[in-house]
């Protein structure tokens, strides 16, 4: 099956409706194993990768940059540079010094520079903001953007992990001032984390922007794989030394177990895989545009991409939403800190 194409929010730029998610390159993934997961997802249709500045994910400061250094050498070696719409991002720290992170207009120039020679390129397709940057001024923010795209080093401008007033106070300056204005937003988001539906998802679907979520899997947890009791395993997004203890506050609690586990035999007793169905289920949702999916080895890739083509009837779609519904609620300092 052909993978399904969209367009990004109300721009023209077309998208496939899954995007490899890259975090692992570099770390998880050595650069053998990065260009078969690449490999592997160019020959399913996938036509988008996201990256980071600061990836591979549970690297440390020296590690920085070397995920976007395999892609750029997968995008030469075989020639893939305009076949596939590159993403990437800024705001994380790239060395010790005091501007050498956050969203000034002097580190995301430098950045997006950066990024640019080890991507192997002379443009970025979508150039996103990792977080917002409380200590800069979003005008200062969306003027680099600006300066950036009006030089053709980036095509699109998104966001990642904002929140919708973030949001609305970025498209406000864009529009006083006649800047680039951003055409996405990047937010976390599967059936156990939903909280983007009260406002997010409306307001950018009303603003025009487009919808790329990430962890649709939950980190591994919507695959069934993990039980309650069991000991994190080496190797995995949860066991990662300085992401992992994030994703374990996420979603490694006995409620998550306890809802997975019936999930898992909900679906198996129709013949279904549990990460088949969270990704066929996040793609089904209103207002999202594309889903990142990622991997260690190219053969979870093709296994999970076999949910993009997946249709659930009402019946399963509700026991979907149920699983949010059974999941205790959460106070609003602990969903900050997760």
């Amino acid at each position: 099956m052909a993978m399904a194409m969209t367009r990004l929010g109300r721009t023209g730029l077309e998208i496939s409706r899954v995007w490899l998610g890259t975090m692992t390159f570099g770390n998880q993934a050595d650069e053998e194993t990065s260009f078969a997961i690449m490999d592997a997802a160019d020959a399913a249709g996938v036509t988008c990768f996201d990256a980071a500045d600061a990836y591979p994910l549970g690297g440390g400061m020296e590690t920085r940059g070397r995920t976007e250094e395999i892609i750029g050498r997968w995008l030469a070696s075989r020639g893939a540079r305009e076949r596939i719409v590159l993403a990437t991002k800024v705001r994380n720290p790239m060395g010790p010094g005091p501007n050498e992170g956050g969203l000034s207009r002097k580190h995301i120039i430098a950045a997006c520079e950066a990024s640019l020679r080890r991507l192997g390129t002379d443009y970025i397709d979508l150039y996103q903001t990792h977080s917002p940057d409380p200590k800069t001024p979003i005008e200062e923010t969306m003027g680099a953007l600006d300066d950036l795209a009006r030089a053709g080093k980036v095509r699109y401008v998104g966001s990642s992990n904002y929140q919708t007033w973030q949001l609305a106070e970025a498209l406000m300056a864009s529009e006083r001032r006649g800047y680039v204005r951003y055409d996405s937003a990047q937010p976390r988001y599967n059936m156990l984390f939903r909280m983007i539906e009260d406002e997010l998802v409306p307001f950018c679907r009303s603003q025009g922007l487009g919808v790329i979520v990430y962890n649709p899997l939950a980190g591994g947890m919507l695959t069934g794989r993990y039980r309650k009791g069991q000991a994190v395993e080496a190797g995995t997004r949860f066991a990662l030394e300085y992401s992992g203890p994030l994703y374990q506050r996420r979603y490694w609690t006995d409620p998550v177990f306890d809802v997975v586990a019936g999930l898992s035999e909900a679906f198996a007793a129709r013949g279904k895989q549990l990460n088949h169905v969270a990704l066929a289920w996040t793609l089904a949702q209103p207002g999202i545009s594309a889903a990142i999916v990622g991997a260690s080895r190219p053969e979870q890739l093709r296994d999970t991409l076999a949910g993009a083509g997946m249709t659930l009837d009402a019946e399963e779609l509700a026991l979907c939403d149920q699983a949010w519904y059974d999941l205790p609620r959460l106070r609003d300092s602990e969903i900050a800190r997760r």
